[in-house]
């Protein structure tokens, strides 16, 4: 445990920030999960509403930091190529 004042303060903080990146990734790979599920069950109209929530999800978390702008663009890039599959 840090006995410097600053240094508990930064703990609290870095602690705080984990949680948040954790509820943003987490959140960003339920969204590409589903998404995919419903590719894999061939459901056209409903895998293009997820598609809109999975790039956004993807998106943000690259805003935040929590994945890198090219990880974000290689994912969205897959999942259009999974969409464009669906009959």
């Amino acid at each position: 445990m840090p006995n410097i004042k600053s240094a508990i303060k930064r703990v609290e903080t870095i602690k705080t920030k984990t949680t948040e990146n954790t509820m943003i990734k987490t959140a960003y790979k339920t969204a590409v999960k589903n998404f995919m599920n419903e590719v894999e069950n061939g459901n056209k109209e409903k895998a293009t509403e997820l598609f809109k929530i999975a790039t956004k999800a993807v998106d943000k978390a690259a805003d935040k930091g929590v994945i890198k702008a090219n990880t974000a663009s290689r994912k969205k890039s897959s999942l259009a190529k999974a969409l464009n599959t669906v009959k």
